[in-house]
């Protein structure tokens, strides 16, 4: 039996650090992505890139996290797109 206690005391116990570095973490950057310009007459890359964002019609949009995967698509249709930073809380 107390193997089985000493084995549910570690589990517990890397629960609760993983909590912990969770709640230490700074909010993350958020960014809203918009399209504003019509993907009629685009290359298919660029309808891929903007479905990739989450964006469908013009004026929608879609809130990212800030990542550099995420920029890298949005400079990808930087004339395609507005891009807003929040702060998340």
């Amino acid at each position: 039996m107390a193997v089985k206690e000493t084995t549910s005391n570690k589990t517990q116990e890397k629960a609760r650090t993983k909590s912990k570095a969770q709640k230490a973490k700074s909010p993350e950057k958020q960014l809203k992505v918009k399209l504003v310009r019509s993907l009629i007459g685009r290359p298919k890359h660029q309808h891929e890139v903007v479905k990739g964002l989450g964006l469908r019609k013009i004026n929608s949009e879609a809130t990212r996290k800030d990542c550099p995967e995420i920029w890298g698509m949005i400079n990808k249709v930087r004339h395609l797109v507005e891009v807003e930073e929040l702060e998340k809380k």
